[in-house]
C-alpha cells in the first residue's frame, strides 16, 4: 500500500513538472512591444549657441507585439528649451513590430550656453496606460577651438555598389586626408603644429528617396601631416527613388570654425539590368530545339552571380538554369539550352501556333539580390507550308502504290 502511495505522489509531481515546462514557453511567446529611440539628424550640427535646433527622432518597435498608441516626449534641460510645454510631446499612434516612425522637435539653445557636449532626455511609452521609458542622448553645442593648422580634404569616395538600384542597400566610404606636408608651419612669427582634428562628421541626403542609416561620427582624433582616415556610412535607396545622381552633404567639424567644411558626395541610382538578345531563330522541330541567345549586362557596374532561367508552357529546358557568374558592364555572354516538348504537361498548343518563352535573370548588385524578366521570346514550330504538305502527300501516294506493286512483281518472278 505504501509503495502505491509513493508512486501516486511521484506521478503527481511529474505532471506538475511537465505542465510548468510547457507553460513557460507559452507565456514567453506572447511577447510585447519594445521601442528603440534614435536621433537620426541634428540640424544644424553642432547646435549653434543662441539659435534654434531641429531634432529628427526615429522610434522603432523592436518588440514582438503591436504598440497601440505611442507617445514621445522631449525633456529639455539647460541650455535647451522649448517655446511651449505643449510642443514637448507628440503622438505617433500605433506601430507594428519592425516598423518605424519619425518626429521632429524644435529646441532653442540658450545664448549663455558653453561649447561642449550636453545631454537631453527623451521619453517614450507604448500607450497612455503604460509607464514611460527614458533615455539620455548627447548633443554637441558649438565647436571646440584648437590652434592646430592642419587642413582636412576629401581624398576619395567609394560607393558599394558603385551604382545603386532602387531598393538597394549599401555603403558610401569617404577618405579624409590631412593635406599638410610638414610637421609645423610658421604664421606671423609663431609656430603651429599641422595636425588636423576631426571633431565630428555627418552625412546628410539632400533629396528624397535616399536615407543614411546611422548617426554621425564623433571625436575621430588627430591626423598627422599626410595621414588619412576612412569613414563608412550605410545607405538605403527607396524603391521609388528617382534615377540619376543624388547629392549628399558631408559636414566636417575640424580644428575650429575656420576649418569646418562641407563636401558634396554624389550617389548614382540606375535601374538598368540584364537583357537577352536572340542570336539565332527559335524553332521547335519534332518537339526539340536548341535555344541560343545573348545575355547583356546593361547596368553601369559589374553584376555578380548572374543566372538565367527560361520557362515555356509545354517545354522542358536543360539545364533548367544557366549560371554565368560575374558580368562586367556592357559584357555580352552567349548561352545555350536544349528544349524538349513536355507531353506530361497537358499543354494543348498546336504546331501551327507559336510558343511563348520568358527568360528570367537573377543577379547581385552589391549585397542586393535582384530578379527581372530579361526577355519574352517566341518559338516557331515545325508546321510545314502548303507546298511542303502537298509534296509529302504525293510521296505518300506513290509509296502506297509502289510498295504493293513491287511485292507482287517479286512474287511472280519467284514463281
Amino acid at each position: 500500500m505504501g509503495l502505491i502511495k509513493e508512486r501516486i505522489i511521484a506521478t503527481f509531481f511529474s505532471l506538475l513538472l511537465v505542465a510548468s515546462v510547457f507553460a513557460c514557453p507559452a507565456s514567453a511567446a506572447v511577447g510585447s512591444a519594445n521601442l528603440k529611440v534614435t536621433i537620426v539628424e541634428t540640424n544644424p550640427y553642432p547646435a549653434k549657441i543662441g539659435e534654434y535646433l531641429t531634432l529628427n527622432i526615429q522610434v522603432e518597435n523592436v518588440g514582438g507585439a503591436k504598440a497601440d498608441n505611442i507617445d514621445i516626449e522631449v525633456v529639455p534641460e539647460f541650455p535647451f528649451s522649448l517655446d511651449s510645454k505643449e510642443n514637448a510631446r507628440q503622438n505617433i499612434g500605433a506601430l507594428n513590430p519592425g516598423r518605424t516612425a519619425t518626429k521632429e522637435f524644435y529646441l532653442f539653445v540658450d545664448k549663455s550656453a558653453k561649447k561642449g557636449t550636453r545631454s537631453i532626455d527623451i521619453r517614450t511609452r507604448t500607450s497612455p496606460n503604460d509607464p514611460w521609458s527614458e533615455q539620455s542622448f548627447d548633443i554637441r553645442v558649438g565647436t571646440e577651438t584648437f590652434t592646430s593648422k592642419g587642413t582636412v580634404e576629401l581624398a576619395e569616395i567609394v560607393s558599394s555598389p558603385e551604382v545603386f538600384m532602387p531598393g538597394d542597400e549599401g555603403t558610401v566610404t569617404v577618405t579624409l586626408k590631412n593635406t599638410a606636408t610638414a610637421a609645423t608651419v610658421s604664421i606671423d612669427g609663431k609656430d603651429y603644429d599641422t595636425n588636423a582634428r576631426i571633431q565630428a562628421a555627418v552625412l546628410r541626403p539632400l533629396s528624397d528617396g535616399i536615407r543614411v542609416q546611422y548617426a554621425p561620427y564623433y571625436e575621430m582624433g588627430l591626423l598627422g601631416p599626410g595621414e588619412s582616415i576612412k569613414l563608412t556610412f550605410n545607405i538605403e535607396v527607396e524603391e521609388d527613388a528617382r534615377e540619376g545622381v543624388h547629392n549628399l552633404e558631408l559636414d566636417i567639424e575640424g580644428n575650429s570654425y575656420d576649418y569646418n567644411s562641407r563636401k558634396n558626395i554624389p550617389l548614382k541610382v540606375d535601374s538598368s539590368n540584364i537583357k537577352v538578345i536572340t542570336s539565332k531563330p527559335l524553332e521547335l522541330i519534332n518537339g526539340q530545339a536548341t535555344v541560343e541567345f545573348d545575355v547583356a549586362n546593361t547596368h553601369p557596374n559589374e553584376l555578380n552571380s548572374v543566372s538565367i532561367r527560361p520557362a515555356a508552357e509545354g517545354l522542358k529546358f536543360y539545364p533548367a538554369e544557366y549560371f554565368i557568374g560575374p558580368m562586367d558592364p556592357d559584357e555580352l555572354f552567349t548561352i545555350k539550352f536544349d528544349a524538349v516538348r513536355d507531353n506530361s504537361s497537358g499543354s494543348d498548343n498546336e504546331d501551327s501556333e507559336g510558343i511563348n518563352m520568358s527568360v528570367t535573370a537573377s543577379y547581385n548588385n552589391g549585397i542586393n539580390r535582384h530578379e527581372n524578366v530579361a526577355g519574352n521570346l517566341e518559338f516557331a514550330t515545325d508546321s510545314l507550308p502548303s507546298e511542303g504538305n502537298s509534296t509529302v502527300a504525293i510521296a505518300g501516294v506513290i509509296a502506297v502504290i509502289f510498295i504493293p506493286a513491287a511485292v507482287l512483281l517479286y512474287r511472280r518472278k519467284k514463281q
